[in-house]
């Protein structure tokens, strides 16, 4: 009985300190998602036409792409828990920044830097929570990032939400001194600053310390997240002998014969790319006129839409108890298949869109099937692509190269995040249907390409990867 006690205590300790480095993805989810509630108000308050407002709004993804790649090496140079420190403090500042700005280029500046802070986000907790997680949890914690993420984005629509009724539902209306829209960038000062606390009290991953040459530190966190009964002595040594370089990661080491890379490097690329060329941005960006299109109103579909959050998180619930159970291939292909069809019924749905005024409206019974059909395709991204691929971002890449490969994957996603969020309007504009059977089509792609060159990691100790 005592060995079981001791195994929930140290397990306990484990899932507290990658809570707390999951706080990064919720700040992840909340500053990339809460400028959707505010580009009215900003249009509005600096008088500026789509093309500026929509550059505001995509910026921040290249900015997310800069961070993400640089985090990695700055976590090998400084420590994971340091560069999360850092990674909170621009957190913190680009919000006050965006709440509080002159003109549309200051606005900018801090949306890059608000960028740079969640790209380092979006690499540091895959890294961090795979590197202190038991082989047989980290499944399941890895998801914590994930379920972070969709958390900051639910709570962003919420938080914009009662701002607006505070303000009397026009987000350009006064509210103690400033305008609601400048309380929705502001808010986010407070989870970053819970970020910066917790970042400050976890330990440090004992993988770091050992190739920054405190194995004496490491023993003393490999005791704690794995427990006393393990002979420390050897787990050390299992993570030296694959780190034996002792040296900081560059782009020189992932380098192969694959067009310049290491295939696994390829492999991270490829999956991160899929993520996000299957459209689950442009569903959450869109959801609103979908609910539009079958009769409620504009400001009712502003909290209906908030169900897409919901299902999000239910999906990823899902994905959290059985990524550890049957597995990270099982889930992305049931995934891929789900989203692929989900995916082409809505197109088939919009192939009956109709234009009123500039709108798209839907027949019935189009117009419910394409609610139905976008809703299912959340509820298979959040159960399977949306958590797996970060924990497998977090698992396949040898410890030697683990923070730069994350790092250069990392950004991969967020440029293919960026290119999808600039060319969907141009896109819907010229064919709705064809747009979303192009989604589609790369769910495909997705599942053909799981099925042929993603291995198994359930159960694998990290340094068993090659």
């Amino acid at each position: 009985m005592a060995i079981r006690h001791t195994h929930h205590e140290h397990l306990g300790h484990v899932v507290f300190i990658t809570a707390a480095a999951a706080i990064g993805g919720f700040l992840f989810g909340y500053d990339s998602s809460v400028i959707n509630g505010a580009v009215v108000g900003i249009q509005k308050h600096f008088d500026v036409g789509p093309v500026q407002t929509g550059f505001v709004v995509a910026v921040a993804l290249l900015g997310s792409a800069v961070g993400a790649w640089v985090a990695g090496r700055l976590a090998d140079r400084w420590g994971r828990t340091r560069t999360m420190q850092v990674a909170a403090l621009l957190f913190a500042v680009s919000s006050v920044g965006q709440m509080l700005p002159f003109a549309v280029w200051d606005l900018t500046v801090w949306r890059v830097l608000a960028g740079v802070a969640i790209g380092m986000a979006s690499v540091l907790g895959p890294a961090y929570i795979a590197e202190v997680a038991p082989p047989a949890y980290r499944g399941r914690l890895g998801s914590f990032q994930q379920l972070a993420i969709v958390l900051g984005i639910a709570s962003s629509q919420l938080v914009n939400y009662v701002i607006a009724r505070l303000a009397g539902g026009d987000v350009n209306n006064p509210l103690r001194g400033l305008e609601a829209w400048q309380w929705m960038l502001g808010a986010c000062v407070v989870p970053a600053l819970l970020y910066l606390l917790f970042a400050s009290s976890i330990p440090e991953s004992p993988r770091y310390l050992v190739l920054a040459g405190r194995t004496g530190e490491a023993r003393k966190v490999l005791a704690e997240v794995e427990g006393a009964d393990v002979d420390l002595d050897a787990r050390v040594e299992e993570i030296h002998r694959v780190l034996r370089t002792e040296r900081v990661p560059t782009m020189r080491d992932l380098r192969g014969p694959a067009l310049g890379l290491l295939p696994i490097v390829w492999i991270g690329i490829v999956l991160s790319v899929f993520q996000q060329f299957v459209g689950i941005n442009v569903i959450f960006y869109y959801s609103s006129v979908l609910w539009q299109s079958v009769g409620v109103t504009q400001a009712g579909s502003l909290l209906i839409s908030f169900s897409s959050s919901v299902i999000n998180i239910i999906g990823t619930f899902i994905a959290i108890a059985l990524v550890d159970r049957i597995g990270r291939r099982p889930l992305l292909l049931i995934g891929s298949a789900g989203m692929a069809i989900s995916l082409g019924t809505a197109a088939w749905a919009f192939s009956a869109a109709q234009r009123v005024n500039g709108e798209v409206h839907l027949p019935n019974p189009q117009g419910m099937i394409a609610l139905v059909a976008a809703n299912t395709f959340v509820l298979f991204f959040a159960l399977s692509w949306g958590v797996v691929v970060w924990v497998l971002l977090g698992e396949i890449f040898p410890n030697r190269i683990r923070a730069a490969a994350l790092g250069v994957a990392a950004a991969a996603q967020w440029v293919a995040n960026w290119t999808i969020t600039v060319s969907f309007p141009a896109l819907a504009e010229w064919n709705l249907p064809l747009t979303y059977g192009a989604y589609a089509l790369f769910a495909v792609l997705s599942f053909a390409f799981v099925a042929r060159w993603v291995r198994e990691t359930k159960g694998r100790r990290l340094e068993e990867m090659g």
